[in-house]
């Protein structure tokens, strides 16, 4: 860590990047690019790598400056499997060439990426996932199957867990690569949602060649590396960061003032428990990132995952019912295929549609009130039968 970066120096810096770049006759890619050059897009990551080696809190002093500058961002929600799940994975276990290649363009948004891990036969369990990668000279040909996979009909690169040793246990037969979704063998195709999108995808792996250079660990410790994805997945679902009233309890406030017709006591009554909780799950969070700044993120972010799941499907639930038959309505059936999922400019009834998958995406709720139990309040652990059983042998 720099000791002569603070948040005076970095809005120096933010200043001086604007005024090399004005934001208003700067091309957005090429704003970008330079904010990136100049250590200013995760200042807390490696000098050279988007960042200045700076405390991760001081991020804020940057963003602030910008944002009054009317600078671009990089479109965070489009990417955010890039930020938020292969970007610390990368600069975790990658190589140095690796960061140098995938970092950059990662952040930028040129290259969006997506996650290659859940299977029809290995979701909550994810261990067991029977995807089989082997090595062939200096690539790996891999076939299988996974699911659930958001943006993969527009991502260029994927994090993805395979199996390259069955005789060995689950946890460690397996290992961590990331894969070209443009590599011949990769066929994506839509999963049409509730909501009658299909922002989500199957994608079957048949022959994709994967070079051992773009492998992140050691063979074998793929589920190692994993967890650090998974981590940092209920960190960025479950603690991003908001405004007040920011996310789904937005909307069904404004409802309520802008439609006194509406209310009854027993929904003033569930308002109430409902925003208060929301603004505990906000505050919680802002805690939880502050405890980033100290190291990695930690299982408390599955206990801040589960409470986004059960708040979200609560709301929503709420706003369609003080909405009357209003909320029955629903805007658009039209099979499309997005890049980001937005719950805050939608109408009622896709909310409440949508978020039916936030206690199964990121981790099933179920999977997640184990992790809190054991790893954050010390519970003894479930009885496991097939943790030192090779995979070849268990029944499935």
């Amino acid at each position: 860590m720099s000791p002569a970066v603070d948040a005076a120096e970095l809005r120096r810096r933010t200043r001086d990047l604007l005024a090399a770049h004005p934001p208003a006759t700067t091309d957005r890619t090429d704003f970008l690019k330079a904010r990136f050059d100049a250590g200013l897009a995760w200042v807390h990551y490696p000098e050279g790598l988007g960042g200045l080696d700076a405390p991760r809190s001081l991020q804020q002093a940057v963003d602030a400056e910008l944002a009054a500058a009317e600078a671009p961002d990089n479109d965070p929600r489009r990417i955010g499997i890039g930020l938020g799940m292969a970007a610390p994975t990368i600069l975790g276990f990658g190589t140095d060439e690796q960061k140098r290649r995938f970092l950059r363009p990662l952040w930028v948004g040129e290259e969006v990426w997506c996650q290659l891990f859940s299977e029809p036969g290995a979701g909550s369990d994810l261990a067991a996932l029977a995807t089989r990668a082997v090595r062939d000279g200096d690539d790996w040909v891999v076939d299988g199957q996974k699911v659930w996979t958001s943006s993969a009909h527009a991502a260029r690169w994927a994090i993805l867990i395979a199996r390259t040793d069955p005789d060995l246990p689950k946890h460690r037969g397996i290992s961590y690569f990331i894969c070209d979704m443009t590599d011949p063998g990769v066929d994506v195709r839509p999963l049409r949602q509730i909501t009658g999108e299909a922002e989500f995808n199957e994608v079957f792996l048949s022959g994709v060649r994967i070079p051992d250079s773009h492998r992140l660990g050691p063979v074998g410790e793929g589920w190692k590396v994993a967890q650090t994805t998974l981590m940092n997945e209920r960190v960025s679902i479950g603690g991003s960061r908001i405004p007040r009233e920011g996310g789904m309890i937005g909307p069904v406030s404004r409802t309520w003032r802008e439609r006194p017709e509406l209310r009854t006591h027993d929904t003033h009554q569930r308002l109430l428990t409902l925003w208060v909780e929301a603004e505990v799950a906000r505050l919680t969070g802002e805690r939880l990132r502050q405890q980033l700044v100290a190291g990695q993120p930690g299982p408390e972010g599955s206990g801040m995952k589960l409470a986004f799941a059960r708040l979200n499907q609560q709301i929503s639930g709420l706003e369609v019912e003080l909405l009357g038959d209003e909320g029955l309505l629903y805007g658009d059936w039209t099979m499309v295929r997005p890049e980001l999922v937005d719950f805050t400019g939608r109408d009622a009834g896709y909310r409440y549609l949508r978020s039916k998958g936030n206690s199964i995406e990121g981790g099933t709720s179920e999977v997640l009130l184990n992790i809190v139990a054991e790893r954050v309040l010390g519970l003894p652990a479930e009885p496991r039968n097939d943790k030192d059983v090779a995979w070849k042998d268990l029944s499935r």
